[in-house]
């Protein structure tokens, strides 16, 4: 009997039963997906299989590998025996699974030679070593780079090079493309779509990106609360769901409304707003004018004279591919990089490079992982109380900033982990608008989240830019998101802005080559190519792959 079969009694933890009984099979180069939002048990379920429960949880069952029968409940030695061996896990973030104080080769190497069971000959592994970098689409110079010197999607590739390394028969990937722009998605699931008919491979695609999956899996099954609510072929339940949770995720999946063509006003302002926006930023000084921004990391230009205007009160989207510079220009807007050369401007003065000591308060920051952001060792009333302070307000008032972003008034006593994503990140937001700024900078800020949380917080967003008058640069790399939100999107490539414009306009009749590939990279179809260079491919910020 070859394949992989599951059947998984429950997971129990502190707060009792976690997980309900459920089963499933993926034949050899099958793939199935496990979808649902934050707390479904989606993720609990995939670590089971692997033995990486949190303490306190414990899961009973049994998982058959090729008809090879393992208890969920076995023993941590026993799980070495499977982990790594017959499962891999792929984890979202690549830095959780590689070193950032080795290079790279050395990570794939020891998984190589974990699988001999001896160590190889120095040759025989640096060859072996190009070769599982060159099946992932990596030059074998990345062997002597760091981590840190690589973009995001060529650290993914890295890790499912050290993940397929001992040659499983089911990877288990756990969000694998979360934090990476539409084109590198694409490219990394094509891609573990391959080796998977290659090596007739199983995959458990974990993910919450309703877009990514569709086209990508054969099987789907949705879990809600601990329960799967829906099962089946993947394009059936996502053309015609049965279950009402499952109509519901795909109603508040920004990828399928982009597909379908949403008008603007299914974003939470109509495009009369919108066009409101345009004509104010026009007949006002902006709030924010870069003019000229240059930025460079060595011999390397991040940004190239980027140009960026916001009214108040406006939303402007930037989207682009990793490395393309968004993030740079929104650093050096907030002060946090120093520009080399052109001008920043906030409500009419200019601004010192590096330095925004004359604007206190007045933008703030919203970063793509709240919990990394957030002190782990305050409650979340005292880190509000520290921010109300910089903006001179008083404590006292702790209560309805956590009522401006929805949250109870209790949830002041907490602390971050006690918090779930989507709450964690209404925390980062209330102590963003606590100086209260006249600017908020949303730097990916949805990507981690789960699509029913993505559209709870966007519409948190645009209930603060109508009620409190906040203009927001909102950074992504899914246009989708950028869609739903935004007045206008400027596209940036190579530290250079290619197209800008009303984001409808942008979005369904893009003018630059450049914008019609990442437009049909959101929708799915393929992934960009072109023939420029990638900076996805050769280097990110500024770090050069060592030659």
């Amino acid at each position: 009997m070859t394949g992989i079969d599951v059947a998984l009694e429950g997971i129990e933890g502190p707060a009792g039963r976690m997980v309900e009984p459920l089963s499933f099979g993926i034949a050899p180069a099958a793939s199935l997906a496990l979808i649902g939002e934050s707390g479904s048990g989606k993720t609990l379920t995939a670590k089971s299989l692997v033995g990486l429960l949190p303490p306190g949880f414990r899961a009973a069952g049994t998982l058959r590998v090729d008809g090879r029968e393992h208890r969920l409940e076995q023993t941590d030695a026993s799980w070495r025996a499977v982990r790594g061996r017959e499962v891999s896990l792929l984890l979202q973030d690549p830095f959780t699974s590689l070193s950032p104080v080795h290079r790279c080769g050395p990570q794939i190497a020891w998984t190589l030679e974990a699988k001999a069971g001896r160590r190889l000959p120095a040759r025989e592994l640096e060859a072996e070593v190009a070769r599982r970098l060159a099946e992932v689409n990596l030059p074998a110079r990345v062997a002597r780079a760091h981590p840190h010197e690589l973009s995001g999607g060529m650290r993914q590739r890295v890790a499912i090079a050290a993940a397929l390394a001992s040659d499983p028969r089911l990877l288990i990937a756990d969000e694998p493309t979360t934090a990476l722009d539409a084109s590198n998605q694409a490219e990394i699931l094509d891609l573990l779509r391959e080796l998977q008919h290659e090596r007739g491979m199983a995959m458990l695609l974990i993910s919450h990106d309703l877009g990514l999956v569709r086209g990508r899996t054969d099987e789907v099954l949705v879990m809600r609360h601990g329960e799967v609510v829906e099962r089946g072929d993947t394009a059936r339940v996502l053309s015609a769901p049965e279950h009402q949770y499952t109509k519901a995720l795909i109603a508040a999946d920004p990828a399928l409304a982009l597909d379908a063509a949403v008008p603007a006003e299914a974003s939470g302002h109509s495009e009369a707003s919108a066009a409101g926006a345009s004509t104010d930023a026009s007949d006002a000084p902006p709030l924010v004018r870069a003019a000229g921004v240059v930025k460079r990391f060595g011999e390397r230009t991040v940004l190239g004279g980027v140009d960026l205007d916001i009214a108040a009160g406006e939303i402007v989207g930037i989207v682009g591919e990793s490395g393309s510079g968004k993030s740079t220009l929104a650093r050096c807007i907030a002060g946090l990089e120093r520009e080399d050369g052109g001008t920043i401007a906030f409500d009419g003065a200019m601004l010192a490079p590096g330095r925004r000591s004359r604007t206190p308060g007045q933008m703030q920051i919203v970063f793509q992982d709240p919990y990394s952001s957030l002190n782990p060792m305050m409650t979340i009333g005292q880190i509000l109380r520290e921010a109300l302070a910089v903006g001179g307000r008083a404590a006292a008032e702790v209560p309805g900033l956590l009522e401006t972003v929805g949250l109870p008034a209790d949830a002041a006593a907490k602390r971050p982990a006690q918090l779930s994503g989507g709450q964690r990140q209404r925390v980062a937001i209330a102590r963003a608008l606590a100086p209260r700024p006249r600017l908020l900078i949303c730097d990916e800020s949805v990507s981690a989240l789960d699509v029913q949380v993505q559209a709870q917080i966007l519409e948190l967003l645009g209930w603060l830019r109508e009620e409190l008058g906040v203009a927001i640069l909102f950074i992504s790399h899914d246009l989708a998101v950028v869609r739903r939100i935004a007045d206008t999107v400027t596209v940036v490539w190579q530290g250079r802005v290619v197209e800008r414009g009303p984001c409808a306009r942008v979005l369904d009749a893009p003018v630059e080559e450049y914008t019609k590939l990442l437009v049909a990279a959101a929708h799915r179809d393929r992934p960009p190519r072109h023939d420029h260079t990638h900076s996805h491919d050769h280097s990110t910020d500024g770090r050069t792959i060592p030659a």
